[in-house]
């Protein structure tokens, strides 16, 4: 059994995505109140990096970028002379891939610690079990039940924990300085119509216009679209679509900790399956999700302002990147209208709190 009391330098492989960073915030978190004395770092791509170096009880953020300075066999040595030199005891590996592992036993790190799978269980001092089961469970309850298995913390609820995603002052003030500088001091209403698994988690470009077109027209709000530089032609085609409503399409304009820093600002996000849905929701926006190709049941956002609208079809959640059978019903049966009335409720019940 681990003794927590004995540890005094943790690392933690963080994992690669944005949504699944944030649904590993309940693991980050358990392991800190499980070893309150110890140095928690986390290693993580540079994508996500902000994100962790946010939270209370890490210590530190490491990258770990295979297309700039730990490129090849060179630059992955380099990234393991690195994590030897402050004589981790535990890793804590979220990750799921083997090369997680091979760093941890490359560094020496003694304990070694995350899912038996992707054939790296010999490479773990404590290889926990992956059956089929733990991966039908929220994924919030999937990364705790890492720590469970080794006694670091209770059972997790298999439908999940509710993240708690902090932000910096220093980002929450560039986004106060944001809005002022756009003059924006009306409701905000958001947008994130792209999503980087592929088109089967997109709700159509124009439905998101239409929708958005009508909210903002009856309830006076400035449209903020958000999203990555690969995202930034689906946001065209949203704005072609508003007309006159002012907008703002901040696609490939933002860092990940100014874009959540907005996200806290938001009356309301519209949104796929993304990692901005997880976050905006973990902040407590307003959040209303569309769900087509994925699971509800693994990845639903948690947050107190969530609303989920889903077409329980037979082929759906097929958890394809594109739909198998070319006619996206799971998304084209959701109406902008449906939307709209969703999202009034959504807006309606966050003025009366």
């Amino acid at each position: 059994m681990l003794k927590p009391e004995q540890v005094e330098r943790i690392l933690v492989r963080g994992v690669n995505w944005v949504g699944d960073a944030v649904m590993s915030l309940p693991a980050l978190a358990a392991l800190a109140r499980a070893c309150p004395d110890a140095r928690i770092e986390v290693l993580a791509r540079p994508w996500v990096a902000e994100l962790y170096a946010m939270q209370p009880g890490v210590g530190r953020v490491l990258i770990i970028d295979e297309k700039g300075q730990n490129k090849g066999l060179g630059g992955m040595m380099r990234l393991v002379k690195n994590l030897r030199a402050p004589n981790y005891q535990w890793a804590i590996l979220l990750q799921n891939a083997f090369k997680a592992a091979a760093l941890a036993w490359l560094a020496r790190i003694p304990t070694r610690i995350g899912y038996s799978r992707d054939g790296r269980g010999f490479l773990l001092t404590q290889a926990v079990p992956c059956p089929a089961s733990i991966r039908k469970v929220h994924e919030t309850a999937y990364y705790l039940n890492i720590l469970h298995q080794v006694g670091l913390c209770p059972a997790p609820n298999p439908n999940g924990t509710t993240p708690e995603l902090h932000l910096s002052a220093g980002a929450l003030a560039w986004a106060n300085e944001f809005l002022q500088r756009q003059n924006l001091s009306g409701p905000l209403l958001g947008l994130a119509p792209g999503a980087s698994f592929g088109p089967a988690k997109c709700w159509p470009a124009q439905n998101y216009a239409a929708a958005a077109r009508e909210l903002a027209q009856k309830r006076q709000m400035t449209v903020l679209i958000f999203g990555s530089a690969a995202e930034d032609a689906v946001a065209r085609q949203v704005m072609e679509g508003l007309g006159n409503i002012k907008a703002i399409n901040l696609c490939g304009a933002l860092g990940l900790a100014q874009a959540l820093a907005l996200l806290s600002k938001l009356n309301l996000l519209l949104t796929n399956d993304s990692g901005l849905m997880h976050a905006a929701a973990a902040l407590g926006a307003p959040t209303l999700a569309i769900f087509g190709s994925t699971n509800p049941q693994t990845t639903r956002p948690l947050g107190p302002k969530v609303t989920l609208l889903r077409k329980p079809l037979d082929c759906s959640p097929c958890l394809k990147p594109a739909c198998p059978h070319g006619h996206m019903r799971c998304f084209w049966a959701i109406t902008p209208e449906e939307v709209v009335r969703a999202a009034s409720a959504l807006l309606n019940n966050d003025e009366v709190r």
